[in-house]
Formats: structure tokens, sequence, C-alpha cells
């Protein structure tokens, strides 16, 4: 409770006192955009824009081997048609050995501030998933929230609208998607795809063959009238999908019910996020009785953040140190004779240094203090180094 406290009054205070710049294109929090949004606004006179990011870590966890790795290499591609019609795609490179196709979609400007957009693209849900760049967040890794609560990074096949309300400062989203897949046949049994470890993550369908059985619903708002600060609130809400045959039969599919919320902001060197996610999962009893799973029924994480920039405002580099305070549990809820698993219960503290030699440019280290809920449990704490770039 006293860390709670702690890192809270640290995040209430960046919030009074807090600004600063973290990503390439050097705009505050309301205005942050990713590397689509950019694409989208191209202006340079050319159809085609290119552009991409990249992240090489070392992670050492004590007591164990360390790792380095290629964690990714993304490029992306964007073309205008006309001044209504583009096309985004983006292909990412994982470990080296791994291609995805991460977003390819075309938006559609039907009016001004209002965009129809369909094929694969980002589920709004908080911050990273959609901000994912790594000049754009602080630490080496993604938030452990935007990884196994909301399971960044998050995509699927849908058609929706976007746009903004200028006069109410508000931006919005609202998709159709195809949803998580649960479960898949495995010969006479049936094979579950979600766990209690790491919720949702297993079901990400990625554009790759997805089954659909319901379509799901997305919805995000924005809020960015006041200077340095942006609120969202997000919303998912529909069923997982299985596969044809095993559909029908009960447990197969689970029903989701998640909202988030997340601030950011800014005021000169000081800058401040947080975000809060809760997710509801109905017929998860069923769903571990056929699959053998130990999914839980209710999701929660949430995290704050303060950063200070040690250079000055008037250099042209830029060195953030922060700290983090991040509480996480897969198995916030469980339902029938599923006992709540307290390793699934965890937080993490992390403090670093995020060194932006150029814009687009970051050195990163930070160091992570990890427990969870188990009395006497071990869990090994963690140094990270990494470098990433955006362009």
């Amino acid at each position: 409770m006293k860390k709670i406290t702690l890192f809270a009054a640290l995040f209430i205070a960046s919030i009074t006192f807090a600004q600063t710049t973290q990503d390439s294109t050097k705009v505050t929090s309301e205005k942050q955009i990713n590397t689509a949004q950019r694409m989208l606004a191209n202006t340079s006179g050319s159809p085609l824009t290119i552009g991409g990011y990249g992240e090489i870590t070392y992670n050492q966890p004590e007591g164990d081997n360390g790792e380095l790795d290629v964690q990714r290499l993304v490029i992306m591609a964007g073309y205008k048609f006309n001044d209504e019609v583009q096309f985004i795609t983006e292909i990412e490179f994982e470990h080296v050995k791994e291609v995805f196709v991460e977003q390819a979609f075309i938006n559609y400007n039907v009016a001004d501030n209002v965009s129809l957009r369909g094929g694969l693209m980002l589920v709004p849900m908080g911050i990273v998933n959609e901000y994912h760049e790594p000049t754009t967040f602080n630490g080496v890794e993604r938030t452990s929230v935007d990884n196994k609560i909301v399971p960044t990074t998050w995509r699927e096949i849908g058609v929706g609208v976007n746009g903004r309300i200028p006069n109410a400062s508000l931006s919005y989203q609202a998709y159709i998607f195809n949803g998580f897949k649960s479960s898949e046949a495995n010969g006479d049994e049936v094979n579950g795809l979600l766990k209690g470890s790491n919720g949702l993550r297993g079901g990400r369908q990625k554009g790759i063959q997805s089954t659909i059985d319901t379509p799901n619903f997305a919805a995000k708002l924005d809020y960015y009238g006041m200077p340095g600060l942006r609120l969202g609130l997000s919303g998912y809400f529909g069923k997982t999908q299985a596969e044809d045959g095993i559909d029908e039969i009960d447990g197969s599919s689970i029903g989701i019910s998640m909202v988030g919320f997340d601030a950011r902001y800014n005021f000169k060197r000081f800058t401040a996020r947080g975000q809060f996610v809760y997710a509801s999962l109905s017929d998860t009893e069923d769903y571990n009785n056929l699959t053998g799973k130990d999914l839980g029924s209710a999701l929660m994480g949430y995290y704050v953040e303060g950063a200070y920039n040690l250079l000055p405002l008037t250099a042209k580099q830029k060195l953030f140190a922060f700290a983090r305070y991040e509480a996480y549990d897969t198995h916030a809820n469980t339902d029938g004779a599923l006992i709540e698993n307290d390793a699934y219960n965890r937080t993490d503290i992390t403090a670093g240094l995020s060194y932006h030699i150029a814009p687009g440019v970051v050195v990163k280290g930070d160091y992570q203090i990890k427990d969870n809920n188990v009395d006497g449990g071990e869990v090994a704490n963690q140094l990270n180094f990494g470098v990433g770039v955006w362009f």
C-alpha cells in the first residue's frame, strides 16, 4: 500500500507540474501522433511515404543468462491516391525470424474531420497499443499492463469511422472487428487458446485467416482541450470466436467487456502518464471445464508514471529520468471452482533513463523490481538496455 501511495502521489504531482515532449514529432501530449497518423497527414507533395521504427534490446534477469534481441524492425508505407483516399500498411519483422502484417487499411476522408476506415487496424485501447514506437514511451520494454491485460500489439480486421469534433476538443474512433479466437478443434478435443497467466493474449488472430462468428465493437474518445493534457476513454465489447464444428459447444466462446481510461500530461520538463484497464469475462467456468484452462473471469491493470527531462529545454537532446509503478492481475476474479492464483497478481516498479540523442533516436536503460502476491514467492528482478529508432 505504501508503494501505491508513493507512486500515486508522484503521478498527481506530475499532473500538477509536468511537461515534456517524448516523441519524434516534437509535439505535446494532446497533439501526439503515431506513424500511421503522420503518414495520413502527408503534405510532402509525393503520393508515396515511407517510415518505420525498430528496437534492439538486452534483458538481464537476476540469476539467469541475459538475452540480446532484435525485438522488431518495422517498415511502414503509405500511398495517397487522391485527397480523399489513402492506404497505410505496416510490415513487422520480429526477433529476426517472424514476419507479420501489423496494419493494412484504407482511409477514406468523407468530410472535414470524418473518415471511414477498413482493413487490418489497431484496436484503440489504452496508450501503447496505438502509440508503440520506441521513442514515444519510457522504458526498454512496453508496460506489462499493455502486454498481459491489453494484449499489445492488438490488431484485427474491421471497419469503422474516426474523426474529430474540434469545437469540443474531442477525437473519436468506432469500429466493428472480428474478435479473439478462444478455441479450436484438436482431434476429438477442444483446444483452448486463452489462459490465466496472460489472459486474452493467445487469442489474437492478427489477420491470419481469421475466423469470425460474432463481430465485436471497439470505440475510443480522446479529449485534448487543455494545454498539455490528453484524456482517453476506451471500450471493447463482444464475444470470442470458435472454429466451425465446435462453435456451438457450450464453453467454446466467452463474452468480453473491457473498459480503459488513460491520461497524458506535459508541462515544461516534466511529464506524467497513467492508465487503468478492467475486463469482465463471462462464461469462463464453462470455458475452463471444456478446455482445461484456468482463465479468470476478470482482468485488471493500471500504472502511473512520472518523468523529468534533466537537460535544459533549449538543448537539442533530451534525457528523461523516470519511475513507473504498475499492478496487473489476470485473476482479478474467477468463476466456479477455479481458485484465484496469487502468482497472477503482479507488480512492477521500473526506474531508468531515456536519452534522446536526436529526434527519432533513443537509448534506454532501466531496472525493474518485480513481485507477485504469493507469500514467499520470488520473481526475478531485471536490468534492461535498448536502442530505438523512429523515422
